[in-house]
């Protein structure tokens, strides 16, 4: 049995996740939560089953590795050198005073300086992979805070370099700091030059010659092989293995191969990446959380308030607008795993003891726990820092482009995201002749719609400058086609402040999502999925011989069930139903069937 117990482990932690965000989800929160406390519940410090802890995370370090490597492939060299700027000033000015925030914190609870200095590096870093999660859960993995806070993140990660190097000093080993501070920079900087530099030279080749041999197991073997090889690599040069995982997939992104190797590795970060939320719960000790309820609390409000208003103010004076940098400090205001390794040097070299590595942990932990629910009150948090001195006014005066025609817009619709949803709506607003503006965050998108003479405005369309810009308040009708719940919340409020008689209509990503959009002013909200599987349904019904009547009567109700308003889910089966009938090839060639007959 004991050959077989990394599996009983694996099997544990896997099975304890799958409870955890069954009952998570029951209750409306995110999975995240039910992963942690299931790793809680599996721990060492609860009774029951016990799952090995060096296990699980060897396993959780596959996940992070898997996580990052594929949010690498997704982003490219260009778009983390548009970020470098805004990553570098923020960081500049979070990772301080930050740090003396961590200090004030550890003075206050009466410890010595070294390891208030040491918890104030342990405050300082915070966790790519719980934002990286929350962000995906929310399909915002593209968005301008998923840059920004990724930007800083690797910011934060690098900056552990010299905090590990430092850490003799603080026990009192002086000898050779300067030295060891300058190898552990020296190291870092190779290490980033020859991942770059050989991994864009030689990672092209091996897939294309992996490719060629027609075997997907060969080019998925590849793929892992590269990112964890990547990934240990790095950490044996001194850096993080998040990093250089991350890292690896950035190389793949330049890469024809960047798609085929995305739905490789999805299906495996997905399962392992669940392992290291587990794998947090299970270092959280509740006995010593409930012998020091009261320390832990405030440092963990003293955490989460002041990393809001460090980073959320490093990001403003970094030229970030208000909105995107609320999220991205809403994002980032937690601990993150790197500083479980900072503290747990710490604790080796004496410069904390055991209740104090205790404290750090359950601080770390408790503001993970809140990272979902700080996310869930994004739209309030933003509108509060839109109203903070000087936020709003710098914004109104960064006025936008005129119209490309220089003609005034009026009785036009504004179109908010111009993705696949937008991009749909947008030609046939041309085909039809309608006037339309344009608020995209892809410069690309912006610079080609220009081009076609339409008028197109880059930036946030939750920032009141844009909507005034496209003059929302003589459009006709708002079309917020963006997957981001933050940005289309914050646009309907402000577009109908600016129009109260215009019509809106937003897009939804999950079910959850329509009573808000709908409680702040939206008309009309479609979920795209959703729909998408209404008329798979009466499609596949009227094939096999359903009456008409029948399946029209049936996707009303379940319609009606979704969205929660019979005359909402009438309207909608108008526009899905009637109005835009989807025309299907047959089996036959070119014949065509159209799918409302």
């Amino acid at each position: 049995m004991e050959d077989l117990r990394l599996v009983v482990d694996l099997v544990l932690a896997l099975g304890a996740a799958f409870v955890g965000g069954m009952v998570a989800q029951r209750l409306g929160q995110p999975v995240l939560l039910g992963y942690i406390l299931a790793g809680v519940l599996i721990g060492p410090n609860t009774p029951g089953l016990v799952a090995d802890r060096e296990r699980v995370e060897l396993l959780a370090n596959l996940g992070v590795a898997l996580l990052m490597f594929a949010l690498g492939v997704e982003f490219s060299f260009n778009e983390l050198r548009r970020v470098r700027r805004v990553a570098l000033l923020a960081g500049g000015i979070q990772i301080p005073l930050t740090v003396a925030l961590g200090m004030a914190v550890g003075w206050a609870i009466g410890w010595p300086l070294p390891a208030a200095l040491l918890l104030g590096g342990a405050f300082a870093i915070s966790s790519s992979i719980v934002a990286l999660k929350l962000l995906l859960g929310r399909g915002e993995g593209d968005s301008p805070q998923a840059r920004v806070a990724l930007g800083l993140g690797i910011v934060q990660d690098l900056s552990l370099v010299p905090m590990l190097a430092l850490v003799p000093l603080l026990a009192g080993d002086a000898e050779n700091v300067g030295l060891a501070v300058a190898r552990s920079l020296g190291t870092a900087a190779l290490a980033l030059v020859v991942v770059s530099v050989v991994g864009t030279r030689l990672v092209p080749k091996v897939f294309y010659a992996v490719a060629r041999t027609g075997s997907r197991e060969l080019f998925l073997l590849s793929v892992v092989l590269i990112a964890l090889g990547t990934a240990l690599a790095s950490h044996e040069a001194g850096l993080s293995f998040a990093l250089g995982a991350f890292l690896a997939g950035l190389v793949v992104s330049e890469s024809e191969f960047d798609s085929q190797v995305l739905a490789e590795v999805i299906p495996l970060r997905d399962i392992f990446a669940t392992l290291f939320f587990v794998a947090v719960g299970m270092l959280l000790e509740p006995r010593f959380v409930l012998d020091n309820v009261g320390i832990v609390l405030a440092a963990i409000a003293a955490l989460v308030i002041g990393k809001l208003l460090i980073t959320g103010g490093a990001f403003l004076a970094a030229g970030v607008d208000h909105r995107t940098a609320a999220l991205g400090a809403l994002l980032l205001a937690q601990m993150g795993e790197f500083s479980f390794v900072l503290a747990g040097v710490g604790l080796a070299d004496g410069v904390i003891d055991g209740e104090q590595y205790g404290l750090v942990l359950a601080v770390a932990v408790g503001s993970i726990l809140l990272a979902p629910l700080l996310l869930a009150a994004a739209p309030r948090l933003v509108d509060l820092a839109e109203r903070l001195p000087g936020v709003a006014a710098q914004e109104r005066g960064q006025a936008g482009p005129a119209a490309a025609d220089g003609a005034p817009l009026v009785g036009h619709v504004v179109l908010c995201g111009y993705g696949r949803v937008g991009a749909e709506l947008g030609e046939a607003l041309e085909r039809r002749g309608v006037p339309y503006a344009v608020i995209e965050i892809n410069p690309a998108v912006v610079r080609e719609l220009r081009a076609r003479g339409v008028p197109a405005f880059y930036g946030d369309a939750a920032a009141e400058a844009l909507l005034t810009a496209v003059a929302v308040e003589r459009a006709e009708t708002l079309a917020i086609a963006t997957p981001d719940l933050v940005t289309a919340h914050a646009a309907v409020r402000l577009a109908r402040r600016l129009n109260p008689g215009i019509h809106v209509i937003a897009r939804a990503t999950a079910g959850g999502e329509v009573g808000p959009l709908a409680e702040a002013g939206a008309d009309e909200v479609v979920q795209p999925e959703f729909e998408a599987g209404l008329e798979f349904a009466r499609q596949v019904l009227r094939w096999h011989d359903v009456d008409a009547g029948e399946v029209t009567a049936a996707i009303g109700r379940r319609r009606t069930a979704f969205y929660g308003s019979d005359d909402a889910a009438s309207r909608r089966g108008s526009v899905s139903g009637t109005l835009l009938p989807v025309v299907v090839p047959t089996a036959g060639g070119d014949d065509a069937v159209p799918a409302g007959r």
